[in-house]
């Protein structure tokens, strides 16, 4: 007899459309799910938490990661599309149409409306104008008159005729079946559902965003076992999302997402990488690694000898080498230019900066204030990432102007417009104890208050390169003279004197004031012409620039400054 074959014990197990191995794919990089909360938050602040599920709404997964598990959304899409097309090449539309017309009109032609409104009430019958007939009966002394009554009926008949014509104009009906009103009115319902769940399965297959889709209107059209399997997967999905959220610095403390200093940074790493990608794709180049030239520190790479390079930093083992190649067995060495081989050095000069954020009423236009908060991010992630020697302090700038810490950054909002007189004369002495700053209104512009403010910094750091950012839309209209605070609406001459005044301190203490003039709804060509005026003034800049690109010219501008520093 053969011998028996070991057979082999024990239980295989078989994984069925779900393998964790696929899930998330280890060749794909984790999703972002920083910058959709950071955007949130860039929007709207802290006015409003931002949920999980929000989040998970935002977040986009690359789809290839969920090919695979679970019922193929492409299977579930052409199932609804063929119920969808079963049901155009049924039905027709006409009768139904012709049934809602005659209805409307048989019940609103025998109507008798009350003698004042007579007119309205047969204008809006005869146009078909359901708002005409809503007001009509608003206008009624009594309501439950028997034209009330039926004025109310024939409201409803125009509802659904209006939906029986919605219904034909969106679809394209083939078929030789006759609709009744109401067929037709749930024919429609149940077309728009299709449709929607169409939509919400076409950007789960393109995002992954298993978690839109409605799997109670789902479960209607497909096999509970496939609605099972798509529900796993969403399970799996948004576990996924957790897990990242988590990783990526994003916390969730009862119910909404809030954030921490490592999702921070990386939000600022991915603005610099934007910005810096695409300053090179349009040729401007960018320093990667330290800036070169007549430094301090001596760096391993080398360079040729140049006319006007310091000889102190010769590499003269590699100097020596090159003079022996080139000279050969003749003696005595003599060394050529050509020999010279030096060090190249980096020069990392401190920097000193605050940056001015306008914060005023005006900045909601156009969203500026997510901008300039945009932008402040990306430069606190330059200068921690590539610059850690400089100075940088952020100033909000309204009524007043207020120091802001870096995780402060995020949840600043423009002020609420608390006064619209079209001229407005306030003065208010902020020395006295009975008043108070929440008493002000806030949303005034108060440059000179900011300049101020951003000068006291600068002047304690001890570097001569310091610069002010000043990002504003227009005109200062408040300003202080000693401990009394004026708000001045239209711009006064005597707050741009103010203002002009504090430029001029400033670059008397060897500050740099740098203006970036973004668009607003109320700038005019005296906004511009101010700006000009301070940069002339002060010996400073002014640059003129779209709010979405704010953050790219103010990051290049800081890294051009500091080639001419080392220069």
């Amino acid at each position: 007899m053969a011998k028996n074959k070991q057979m082999p014990g024990g239980i295989i197990h078989t994984y069925q459309k779900y393998d964790p191995a696929k899930f998330p794919s280890p060749k794909q990089p984790p999703p972002d799910m920083v910058s959709p909360a950071m955007e949130h938050w860039l929007m709207f602040g802290n006015e409003y938490e931002l949920t999980p599920e929000q989040l998970a709404n935002a977040v986009k997964i690359d789809p290839s990661q969920i090919s695979g598990l679970g019922p193929s959304i492409d299977s579930l899409i052409k199932m609804l599309e063929e119920r969808k097309r079963k049901i155009l090449e049924t039905y027709e539309t006409d009768a139904a149409q012709s049934s809602a017309k005659k209805a409307y009109r048989d019940h609103g032609e025998p109507m008798e409306a009350p003698k004042p409104l007579r007119e309205r009430f047969q204008l809006g019958f005869d146009q078909e104008q359901l708002y005409d007939l809503e007001r009509v009966w608003f206008s009624l002394d009594d309501e439950r008159s028997l034209f009330g009554r039926q004025l109310v009926q024939l409201v409803e008949h125009l509802s659904r005729k209006y939906e029986v014509d919605q219904l034909a104009a969106n679809y394209h009906f083939t078929g030789r079946t006759p609709l009744t009103i109401d067929k037709a009115i749930e024919v429609k319902e149940e077309l728009e559902k299709i449709d929607e769940l169409l939509e919400q399965l076409k950007q789960a297959k393109e995002n992954a965003q298993i978690g839109i889709i409605d799997m109670e209107q789902l479960s209607e059209y497909a096999d509970p076992g496939e609605i099972e399997q798509l529900m796993e997967l969403q399970r799996q999905v948004e576990q996924y999302l957790r897990e990242q959220a988590e990783q990526q610095g994003l916390t969730n403390q009862s119910g909404n997402i809030h954030l921490t200093p490592q999702a921070y940074k990386i939000f600022q790493g991915k603005l610099l990488e934007k910005i810096f990608s695409n300053l090179q794709a349009s040729r401007s180049g960018r320093h990667q690694g330290p800036i070169v030239g007549e430094g301090a520190v001596e760096l391993q790479s080398t360079k040729q000898y140049e006319f006007g390079d310091s000889l102190t930093n010769m590499d003269i083992p590699q100097t020596l080498i090159n003079a022996m190649l080139r000279q050969g067995n003749e003696r005595p060495l003599r060394m050529h230019s050509d020999d010279i081989v030096i060090h190249k050095t980096k020069n990392n000069p401190k920097c000193a900066t605050c940056v001015i954020m306008d914060m005023s009423g005006s900045m909601r236009y156009d969203y500026q204030y997510a901008n300039v908060k945009r932008m402040a991010l990306a430069m606190q992630g330059l200068i921690r990432s590539e610059f850690p020697g400089d100075f940088l302090q952020m100033i909000e700038m309204y009524s007043f102007a207020k120091p802001v810490a870096p995780g402060e950054v995020i949840g600043l909002l423009p002020k609420p417009v608390t006064i619209h007189d079209p001229v407005v004369r306030l003065r208010a002495d902020m020395s006295k104890p009975e008043v108070s700053e929440y008493r002000i209104p806030p949303h005034f512009t108060n440059i000179q208050h900011a300049l101020q403010q951003a000068r006291l910094f600068l002047s304690s750091q001890d570097t001569p390169n310091r610069q002010i950012i000043l990002i504003t839309d227009g005109l200062p209209t408040a300003h202080f003279e000693g401990s009394e605070l004026f708000l001045l609406y239209p711009p006064d001459p005597r707050t741009e004197a103010a203002t002009m005044r504090e430029g001029k301190l400033c670059q008397q203490q060897g500050i740099t004031i740098n203006m970036f003039l973004v668009p607003s709804w109320s700038q005019s060509e005296e906004d511009i012409r101010f700006a000009y005026r301070l940069a002339e003034s002060t010996k400073g800049r002014v640059f003129f620039t779209a709010g979405k690109d704010l953050d790219r010219y103010v990051i290049w501008d800081y890294v051009n400054r500091k080639r001419e520093v080392l220069g």
